[in-house]
């Protein structure tokens, strides 16, 4: 059975499920959604697909050559999700919208970071030490088809909060993934909060 471990999916399947969130990101994908008119969900997933299988079977190597270090590609993700969480807290906008293409957050910053981000790479990259490819793969497989159903239904779920249940969820989440862009940026410079 080339190695399947039922136990091992599992597993590695709850690792990536819980870094991913991707059921926590509703709220910033339906802001995504109604800035720039509609998200493809196909896109999203195949694209954060390609990546996570990159990093999965290439991994630092792809950073190596361009010189950076995983650190500095988590960092760089820390300041997408800073500026994404600026926006829904405040109100305002950074991420320019393109006319021409009205499914660019497909791919930032809904693809990469924040499926394909930082913490879902150095989680592969961590399982691959503990498990076999084949098992992490599946996993990773199995939770791309939950990214692309939620992602193909966040027009259900938007009806079903209505624009108030929206407002209060984009506030709330907004202030979470700002406290995540934080941590990410904390955690990969080396700086402790409490000595500064």
């Amino acid at each position: 059975m080339l190695g399947i471990n039922f136990v091992d999916i599992f597993s590695s399947f709850m690792v990536l499920f819980a870094v991913i969130d991707i059921t926590g990101s509703i709220p910033i994908i339906i802001e995504l959604k109604q800035k720039h008119g509609k998200i493809e969900a196909t896109k999203a997933t195949l694209v954060a697909t390609g990546t996570l299988f990159a990093f999965l079977f290439i991994g630092k190597g792809i950073l190596g050559i361009f010189g950076v270090d995983i650190e500095s590609f988590a960092i760089a993700g820390s300041f997408i999700l800073l500026f994404l969480a600026l926006e829904m807290i405040l109100g305002i906008e950074l991420f320019k919208s393109d006319d021409n293409d009205a499914t660019g957050a497909s791919i930032v910053p809904l693809a990469f970071p924040m499926i394909a981000g930082a913490g879902s790479i150095t989680s592969l990259l961590s399982l691959k030490a503990e498990y076999s490819t084949i098992n992490i793969s599946i996993a990773l497989i199995l939770n791309m088809v939950l990214v692309f159903v939620v992602l193909k239904n966040t027009s259900f779920v938007e009806r079903v909060l209505g624009q108030g249940g929206i407002m209060i969820l984009k506030k709330v989440f907004g202030i979470i993934l700002l406290a995540i862009a934080i941590k990410l940026f904390v955690a990969n410079t080396g700086i402790h909060l409490s000595h500064v």
